[in-house]
């Protein structure tokens, strides 16, 4: 009897140790957001590995004439067309063409951390990066009789972005950014930290509402200058999302309009207390290879 209980402790034991070792899949939440971008900010979401991405993101004229130009609709307007790729379910990179100084962007997503359904991390961090070239004529470089430089044309973005899906209805986002444009004018800074906050809250399982602000914080203690005579605005922007598995469609009325959010953080002169909103429209497509 001694031996049989001996042997039953020893493999109770065992089966302790065994559950103590066994891994628990942490699986993360679904769909925080349906799109990896939300009018013009960026999300945590990336694709599935191996998954291309079209968006078409278009911006009108401010609204601020009325009827004169049809609320924005025959006033000077500014579109992105862009592609991205997910070489892995947490990296994506991307490459786009502006209207707005002729510009072409690359970018890069890294998701470091995921939202876990339980028993993992409570937050999602993403990691944005953005690299633009300014195409426009080498004269608009020259200043003060100096010949341009070809890194004249060069702007940076770097964001970390922290968000949660609280619920199934609601997700909400803090993305913390630097920005730096090479060439800029004599009243502008080169380099700007900004916060942002945006959001969704659905409505069905298709629809949402989705809201974005972004705020330049204007710090004395690193400026260039004392007195700032081109004074970035803050962007405020919201509208309504309506998404399927491979579609995103999205339309909305904000203040920034460059669709570069280095330019948005640092030149952004419109105020939406001024009534100074255009409409937008983005629409983004999947394709998985």
């Amino acid at each position: 009897m001694k031996k049989y209980s001996i042997i039953l402790a020893f493999l109770m034991c065992f089966g302790v140790l065994f559950a103590q070792e066994e891994k628990v899949e942490v699986k993360p939440v679904r769909s925080p957001f349906e799109s990896g971008i939300l009018i013009n900010a960026q999300t945590g979401v990336i694709p599935d590995a191996r998954t291309l991405e079209m968006i078409i993101e278009h911006n009108f004229g401010t609204v601020q004439n009325g009827v004169t130009d049809l609320y924005g609709l025959y006033a000077p307007s500014n579109i992105r067309l862009g592609l991205n790729y997910s070489i892995s379910n947490n990296i994506m990179i991307g490459v786009g063409a502006i209207k707005y100084h002729k510009m072409t962007d690359f970018r890069l997503k890294w998701n470091i951390l995921k939202q876990a359904r339980e028993g993992g991390s409570p937050v999602a961090i993403t990691y944005y990066g953005n690299f633009g070239i300014d195409g426009r004529n080498k004269e608009v470089f020259v200043s003060a009789g100096q010949p341009s430089r070809g890194t004249d044309r060069f702007s940076f973005f770097n964001q970390i972005i922290i968000g949660r899906k609280f619920c199934d209805a609601f997700s909400f986002q803090v993305a913390p950014s630097i920005s730096h444009i090479n060439k800029v004018e004599s009243t502008q800074e080169h380099d700007k930290i900004a916060i942002s906050f945006s959001g969704r809250v659905k409505f069905s399982p298709q629809g949402s509402f989705i809201f974005n602000y972004d705020a330049p914080l204007h710090i004395k203690g690193i400026q260039e200058h004392t007195v700032l005579d081109l004074k970035a605005k803050p962007n405020l922007a919201f509208g309504v999302e309506f998404a399927t598995g491979t579609h995103a469609f999205q339309i909305f009325m904000g203040t920034a309009n460059t669709l570069s959010p280095q330019y948005n953080m640092m030149t952004n002169l419109n105020d939406w207390q001024d009534g100074a909103l255009f409409i937008g429209f983005n629409i983004t497509r999947l394709w998985s290879f």
